[in-house]
């Protein structure tokens, strides 16, 4: 999520401590127009209430620069280049690349600056291309804001956003920088990702008090990094980009940010091998010096065998990994906004969705609207039109569906008949809004809409034929039935209220109190269709072990037709009171067994997933609401999609372009199949590596000279690296598909324990046959040259052996461009021993009875390999 996880990933109390701590404080500017009237507001950032002029626009633009924050600008050609050399394993690459310099081994040090520069410019170019196609993603994906401009209002990207311009929230927008309000109308502001305060806060646009210093607690200023929950607000921009206060929160924690599984998994990794390596040189180091008695020759081939240990190409690696598979989704159309997301996707056990506009339509059409017996009223439909067209906030589905049912503008006469005089916007406490106009007598009529168990209990009468009637509960109890039964036929179905205020207030401003003694109007029925992709795309996420688990704000009765269309069984469902009344022990043992929860507040949604983290559980949040943001920020990879709003789309990791959900699966597997081929190179790798030094450390121990020359070993690992780099396009076993996948260094460390000697018989093998058959008990040019081939050829063949749980070559067959690798490599290691540069790296020609030694070899180590695999998966992995 570039700089908006960095701040999202670090808790209140810590930004807070940062603010206090860290050398962060709050303009002046901010501070004087808080206190100061609007007039003295416009007058001081030099714009009026029409907005900015475009040339002021564009100087202000080159004056101030974008509305982005540090974290999210694009780094120099220098600083990438920098951030690759002072990559750990470069660097402990470049000191043992001096070290053999400045004790005179010239060659080697020339192989290890050719394995330094061979992994930071492959790095550097993947790591391009990766951002630009990044880039050019993420321009697919814009968040918005709307400004008034020479007078007339438009929608820009946030970046275009510059001090002095006008802007209007309304509920769902994300404050698009440091504002003084202007205007505000029941404006609530969700900050709690700067405060830590858990509910909205309400702002004004009066001036506040002289007393008051702290801008965090002045209810006419919005911060960056907010968002609106409800209400609507016109305010002036004062600050933007990495001038806001969440700019400098960023730009104070460049560099600190939450670890995800796939990190920490590189970071075990790495450090795994610094283990092995802190083993394995010094006992390499003083066995040679002690054997040999030469410890200049034992110490440089000491650091030989350090590079062969050292896992150079993971970075690029990886790079190349991620970068392919976020291309790959792209062309799915899906949007990877943080590559390591893909990873994480991948090892998804768990996906979280919300109901409404993910598996199902999110168009929902308007199909009943009945008085309060049931039968079809068109003064319903009046009142429910005259309610959504002078809505001013959010216009929800329901609105649309409304205003898109028949068009009553002019049927109404809305224009000439009625005179908006304000609203009530809705909230997610309330569930519902009104709205209050005037008629031509100058009666206020208010008019409200909302959930059925939230409208009901503010009513004291109904209309019945045009009656107005007290409300009898036994009346209540067959209106409940009958919404009851248009919930089990997939329906959403809201109440409509009124009344009307004869003499409505001098000033007219009301507020939640005066939705109540309301004239119960009837009911409007709503059909959302669940997607056609969704009962297979739920389907094949189950074949992918992937649970499935609806947290929606909609009722039960709803929500449980809605999933038997899908395929999704329901047993029982958790409603949100129950889960407010639960512990977190509880709660976590019914989110294990409960797949549908419902009739869920924002924070209910964060909860479930929390609990669900801390059972070990990779989970996936998919939800495109105001409501579904602070879940989107907490789950392990965030979903949505590109018509959310834009605090989820902010909150993402992985936008959806298209509502297919079978895209979802798509995108499981490349994060499956990203993840498959990162670990294939970490295995062999490892093992290989492991393996080589483990018979290095033998062959040390009663060899007259050393096993190999340092450049040698060197000549070998820069080889084997190469026949690496295809790896990114390898294919993945559909097993390895099957089911998430995760970091288990345990299991590796075990995999290279077992794997890794076994590369050591045959290299002892080797050493058995250079010395006893082709007597290089005196010729130690000979012996280096065989083992050299032999164990070239061995890691490379290897690599198709351990790439695969299956037979290798029968069963299942690496990528084209992995097989040519590795003939390529083997190639170029048997042209060496007898090309122009032999003498320099103290090859000499292999006798020809050596080839049918190697190949029974060959053919005897992939059979031992296999079967020690198989035993080995059969044992420790499921």
């Amino acid at each position: 999520m570039g700089f908006l996880s960095t701040i999202l990933n670090t808790s209140p109390r810590n930004l807070l401590e940062l603010s206090r701590n860290g050398g962060i404080h709050f303009s002046k500017k901010l501070v004087d127009c808080a206190h100061a009237d609007a007039s003295t507001v416009l007058l001081q950032l030099q714009t009026t209430e029409k907005g900015l002029e475009q040339k002021e626009v564009e100087d202000r633009l080159e004056k101030f620069g974008k509305n982005e924050v540090a974290r999210e600008r694009r780094i120099s050609w220098f600083e990438r280049l920098f951030d690759n050399i002072k990559n750990p394993l470069v660097i402990l690459l470049a000191v043992l690349g001096v070290i053999s310099y400045l004790t005179g081994d010239i060659p080697g040090s020339m192989v290890i600056a050719v394995m330094i520069i061979l992994g930071i410019v492959l790095r550097y170019f993947q790591e391009m291309r990766a951002d630009n196609a990044a880039a050019e993603l993420k321009a697919m994906v814009s968040t918005t804001c709307t400004v008034i401009r020479e007078g007339q209002q438009s929608e820009i990207t946030l970046q275009d956003l510059v001090p002095g311009d006008i802007v209007k929230l309304s509920a769902g927008d994300m404050v698009p920088g440091d504002l003084r309000l202007l205007f505000a109308k029941d404006l609530f502001i969700n900050q709690s990702t700067l405060t830590g305060e858990s509910m909205p806060v309400e702002k004004y646009a009066a001036p506040v008090s002289m007393g008051q210093d702290n801008p965090l607690e002045m209810n006419n200023i919005c911060f960056l990094g907010s968002n609106v929950e409800s209400g609507t607000g016109i305010a002036v921009v004062i600050h933007t980009g990495k001038d806001t206060y969440f700019g400098s929160l960023a730009g104070s924690i460049v560099g600190q940010r939450v670890l995800t599984s796939f990190d920490k998994g590189i970071n075990s990794f790495t450090w795994l091998m610094l283990g092995f390596m802190a083993l394995m040189v010094p006992a390499v180091f003083l066995i040679n010096g002690f054997s040999k008695g030469d410890w200049l020759e034992a110490f440089l081939f000491a650091l030989a065998v350090a590079v062969g240990l050292t896992p150079e190409m993971l970075p690029m690696i990886v790079t190349v990994n991620l970068s392919k598979g976020a291309i790959s989704m792209s062309r799915q159309k899906v949007i990877v906004k943080r590559l390591n997301s893909i990873q994480n996707f991948g090892a998804m056990d768990v996906l979280c969705t919300d109901k409404t506009g993910t598996i199902t339509e999110g168009k929902i059409v308007l199909e009943k609207y009945t008085d309060v017996q049931g039968n079809p009223s068109d003064r319903v439909l009046q009142y429910a039109y005259i309610n959504s067209y002078f809505e001013t906030g959010l216009k929800n589905l329901m609105d649309v569906a409304i205003l898109n049912h028949r068009n009553l503008l002019e049927e109404l006469k809305l224009a000439e008949r009625y005179f908006k005089i304000d609203e009530i916007p809705f909230d997610f406490t309330r569930k519902r809004m009104s709205v209050i106009v005037e008629d031509r007598e100058g009666a206020n009529l208010l008019i409200c809409k909302g959930a059925v168990e939230e409208i009901m209990p503010i009513c004291t009468h109904v209309e019945v034929k045009g009656e107005v009637l007290e409300r009898l509960p036994e009346h209540d109890a067959h209106r409940a039935e009958r919404v009851k039964r248009m919930n089990e036929e997939g329906f959403r179905v809201i109440a409509l209220a009124y009344k009307y205020i004869a003499e409505g207030p001098d000033t007219p401003t009301y507020s939640v109190k005066d939705e109540s003694d309301m004239v119960l109007l009837g009911f409007l029925a709503f059909l959302d269709p669940p997607k056609q992709t969704a009962p297979e795309a739920l389907q094949e996420l189950h074949h992918l072990n992937v649970d499935i688990k609806i947290l929606t704000g909609d009722n039960d009765i709803v929500t449980r037709k809605i999933c038997s269309q899908v395929g999704l069984p329901v047993e029982s469902i958790l409603l949100g009171p129950e889960v407010e009344k639960m512990t977190d022990a509880e709660l976590t043992v019914a989110a294990e067994k409960i797949t549908v929860f419902a009739k869920l507040s924002p924070a209910h949604k964060q909860r479930i997933i929390r609990v669900l983290q801390a059972e070990g559980h990779v989970v996936g949040f998919m939800g495109d609401g105001i409501n579904d943001a602070p879940a989107l920020r907490a789950a392990d990879v965030g979903i949505s999609v590109n018509s959310a709003v834009d605090i989820a789309k902010e909150s993402s990791d992985i936008i959806l372009l298209e509502s297919n959900l079978l895209v979802l699966n798509d995108g499981v597997i490349e994060g499956r199949r990203v993840f498959g081929n990162i670990t294939k190179y970490i295995r062999m790798a490892a093992s290989s590596n492991f393996g080589n030094m483990f018979s290095v450390v033998g062959g040390s121990a009663f060899l007259p000279f050393l096993p190999m020359l340092p450049l040698q070993v060197l000549t070998n690992n820069l080889l084997y690296d190469f026949s690496q780099t295809a790896i990114p396009t390898d294919n993945v076993d559909e097993e390895w598909l099957s089911r998430p996948r995760k970091w288990t260094i345990g299991a590796l460390r075990r995999f290279i324990i077992f794997i890794g000697p076994i590369s050591s018989i045959f290299d002892y093998a080797t050493y058995f046959i250079m010395l006893y058959v082709f007597n290089c008990w005196n010729n130690p040019a000979l012996f280096h040259t065989g083992w050299f081939v032999e164990s070239l050829f061995t890691q490379t063949l290897i690599i198709h052996v351990i790439r695969t749980n299956r037979i290798p070559f029968v069963q299942s067959r690496a990528s084209r461009s992995l097989m040519l690798a590795s003939l390529a490599i083997v190639a170029v290691g048997a042209y060496l021993t007898v090309s122009p540069l032999a003498p320099m790296l103290g090859f000499v020609s292999l006798p020809l009875l050596y080839w049918p030694f190697l190949v029974g070899m060959l053919l005897l180590y992939v059979v031992l390999t296999q079967i020690v695999k198989t035993w080995f998966y059969r044992k420790y992995v499921d």
